[in-house]
């Protein structure tokens, strides 16, 4: 491989490895959420969060062009106060693949949340445990395994995202050309197949580590009767 080749897999990486880092928190969040509460609109919540797998690509990029430009609502108060724009750079492509890969990351973990018995919670707080401490040392400890199902598969998805990253971020060689970018720019070049056949078995080992990693680690969360694939 060409050094070119390297700078977008290690590039690809970095970009994954923030997605799933920055999203993380917040995944968990709405996952326990929707696991553990009942309240009005928890439909609509669910709705929304999933929504990014049903919408084509381009238009959640362009609903984060909206949001995140330099005029955007967001983009705006981001430049102005901190003097940091996402669009068309790395951090960029990072925002559009922690988007993309929110939806598998909180079905992973709400799996494992729900799989957790309440029972257990009840009587640690019968015993005087706190809210908080029973979350603590109970529901976050024995859902540990969807959090690193949810990990896996976001750092998956976040691989391959291509349609968001491209219309927010764009297709800028060392700046936010990652694999399926480089890709797909290969293929519209003369005499790249060498290149994009060995980019794309990069993409298919990395990938599909990644989702039976997230696979085993959910059905050892389980005792093998539950998955995410």
């Amino acid at each position: 491989m060409s050094s070119a080749e390297w700078a977008i897999v290690l590039l690809s990486l970095r970009v994954s490895l923030v997605a799933v880092l920055v999203s993380l928190p917040l995944a968990y969040a709405i996952a326990w959420v929707l696991a553990r509460r009942r309240f009005p609109g928890v439909i609509v919540l669910d709705a929304l969060v999933h929504l990014p797998l049903v919408l084509p690509p381009v238009v959640t990029g362009w609903i984060l062009l909206i949001a995140f430009g330099r005029s955007g609502a967001i983009g705006a108060w981001l430049y102005e106060t901190f003097g940091v724009t996402l669009v068309f750079s790395w951090t960029g492509a990072a925002l559009a693949a922690a988007v993309m890969a929110l939806p598998l990351m909180v079905r992973a973990m709400r799996l494992s949340i729900e799989a957790v018995d309440r029972r257990l919670v009840g009587a640690a707080r019968t015993l005087g445990a706190s809210r908080w401490k029973a979350f603590l040392t109970i529901t976050l400890p024995l859902s540990i395994p969807g959090i690193a199902a949810g990990a896996m598969l976001g750092f998956a998805r976040s691989l391959g995202e291509f349609g968001a990253t491209i219309t927010f971020a764009a297709n800028i060689a060392g700046e936010t050309r990652t694999l399926p970018l480089a890709i797909y720019t290969g293929l519209q070049t003369p005499g790249g197949e060498e290149a994009v056949t060995r980019l794309a078995v990069i993409s298919i080992v990395l990938s599909l580590g990644a989702l039976l990693l997230s696979e085993w680690l959910v059905r050892r969360s389980q005792g093998g009767r539950a998955h995410v694939l």
